[in-house]
């Protein structure tokens, strides 16, 4: 299956790099896709527990659902995700 989820705090290509890396780390999940201009991550999943999987590192990364509260703890993690991101 597809899905698309729009996310909150992605600012640019580190962040994308970031969450790319990590969301294709996890296994049934392919063909990560992070659109930055619309704030979005599009990939394939097997099944509904992989879903909940990606929502969770995306949320621990510092990246919620849009939607979902933004506090200030995500969005630090987004800015140190987004640095590492611009490392890599």
């Amino acid at each position: 299956m597809e899905t698309k989820i729009y996310i909150q705090n992605l600012k640019c290509g580190g962040c994308a790099n970031t969450i790319t890396k990590n969301i294709s780390a996890i296994e049934n999940i392919s063909n990560v896709t992070v659109n930055v201009e619309e704030s979005s991550v599009t990939f394939h999943y097997e099944t509904e527990g992989n879903l909940a999987e990606v929502k969770d590192k995306l949320h621990s990364l510092g990246y919620p659902e849009d939607g979902e509260a933004n506090s200030f703890g995500s969005k630090a993690k987004s800015y140190v995700s987004c640095a590492i991101g611009k490392m890599s």
